[in-house]
């Protein structure tokens, strides 16, 4: 399997394990000591230390009942990006995001996340 193919397959398995709430998944695909930082001010800001802390921020952020749309797979030297649009309406509150998600690779598992936003704004107010 190619670098490629191997970095569009954990890529996968990411978002699979966020639409199916497969926790398991995503813990044998990200090393015990991922970081994942996120930008804002919002309930799901900042760091996440951890595989746990990681999964407890997966669980946060589809329990807001997110749609998550891959526009592209972006690949690195030592990882690769996901384009996305995530939406999601609550109440009279509407999210909109595109992002880039951002994840470093150790050992063929995901060892760092970085998420860039479009409108950190419209995230912190979707995110309380």
């Amino acid at each position: 399997m190619t670098p490629e193919l191997t970095k569009q397959g954990i890529g996968e398995s990411f978002l699979t394990g966020l639409r199916t709430h497969d926790w398991q998944l995503l813990r044998t695909i990200m090393t015990p000591e991922i970081v994942w930082s996120l930008p804002g001010t919002s309930r799901i800001s900042g760091e996440a230390r951890g595989v746990e802390a990681v999964i407890a921020r997966c669980q946060l952020i589809t329990s807001y009942g997110l749609n998550f749309r891959l526009k592209h797979v972006l690949y690195g030297q030592f990882g690769f990006a996901l384009s996305l649009n995530n939406t999601a309406e609550r109440g009279d509150l509407v999210l909109d995001e595109h992002l880039a998600t951002v994840c470093s690779l150790e050992d063929q598992r995901i060892n760092q996340i970085d998420t860039y936003l479009s409108d950190v704004p419209m995230a912190n107010a979707f995110f309380v």
